[in-house]
């Protein structure tokens, strides 16, 4: 029976800044073949966020969309540099053309670079297709035509999605579960986990899983019974395929430490009982990707500084020992 939430508020935004971030050439190849083609991808691209924040318009603020600047080189261009305007609308708005000619401009303005301005439009209204914008006066016309691509489109494709070799296949799909269980957690739940699982049978590497996880834990929110719930499930199929990965919901097990260490130091000093909490996540962690714990790792632990269970809780991720856990080089 799907149970319903009252008012359950999804994070778009930061998945989507994270995605773009971590996999851009991926993203490009995904929604956008032509222009990924047209750039040199061996020249390293630098994203320019701080340059986009100063030339956003003062009315933006608040606006659940994601917007990225960044610096590129193109395949036959020579030394030629361009910038990548990139939009994730989630919601529909009447003046998305418009104040993506406005960035446009303000991009050209600013750098004196060709500018592409591409869009990603993830909202839920099928029949929204802004642009391109137009503005014609006394026989001066002004036209910015923009690339977008549609997610809701992608609809009919969710086989092609999931079977899909570009990551994006599944974060797509990933984003259109997102919205078809919207206040709908047991739908969500699973799935979630059946994306999820799709995903550890993918044999990508073990850093491209685990980024992977996180973007798309991050889009799939459930209420914290249900996440410990799906990470107990998870945690036995990994031990099952000896996959040895820690998910990505390492975030909320971290949370979790946290929360439990204040509720100790409330009775034994707010310090100790952070400590004591976040040693015990870390013994969680480290129980379950290399088994058992010596005695003298427990002991080590018990004395640690919270900053020294940090730089561990870091390393737990990438270490094929508890000897690289715990090196003090």
């Amino acid at each position: 029976m799907t149970t319903t939430e009252g008012s359950q508020q999804d994070d778009y935004d930061s998945p989507w800044k994270e995605a773009i971030e971590i996999m851009l050439a991926d993203f490009m190849a995904f929604y956008f073949p032509s222009a990924w083609r047209a750039i040199d991808w061996q020249q390293p691209h630098r994203f320019l966020d701080q340059e986009l924040q100063k030339i956003s318009p003062e009315s933006d603020t608040g606006r659940r969309v994601v917007d990225k600047l960044v610096e590129v080189a193109l395949v036959r261009g020579g030394d030629q540099w361009i910038h990548l305007h990139i939009e994730i609308q989630s919601s529909r708005d009447s003046d998305f053309a418009e104040r993506m000619m406005i960035y446009h401009y303000r991009i050209f303005d600013r750098f004196r670079r060709p500018v592409a301005s591409l869009a990603v439009l993830a909202d839920n209204q099928p029949g929204w297709r802004p642009g391109p914008y137009r503005q014609s006066t006394l026989g001066c016309h002004w036209i910015l035509d923009f690339p977008n691509a549609k997610l809701l489109d992608y609809r009919r494709q969710e086989k092609d999605l999931a079977g899909s070799d570009n990551p994006f296949g599944l974060v797509t799909l990933a984003h259109l579960r997102t919205q078809g269980t919207r206040n709908q957690s047991a739908r969500r739940y699973r799935a979630k986990y059946r994306l999820i699982r799709l995903l550890y049978g993918k044999g990508w590497a073990k850093s491209r899983i685990i980024q992977l996880l996180r973007i798309i834990d991050w889009l799939m929110a459930l209420p914290p019974h249900l996440e410990q719930s799906l990470r107990q499930r998870l945690t036995a199929i990994e031990g099952e395929k000896h996959m040895q990965y820690i998910t990505s919901f390492e975030r909320l097990a971290r949370e979790e430490g946290v929360q439990q260490g204040m509720q100790q130091g409330v009775q034994q000093g707010v310090q100790q009982g952070v400590q004591q909490g976040q040693a015990k996540l870390l013994i969680r962690l480290l129980t379950h990707r290399f088994g058992r714990l010596p005695d003298d790792i427990h002991q080590r632990l018990e004395q640690a500084t919270t900053e020294e269970i940090d730089v561990w809780a870091d390393r737990v991720l990438e270490a094929d020992s508890l000897d690289q856990v715990f090196d003090n080089k």
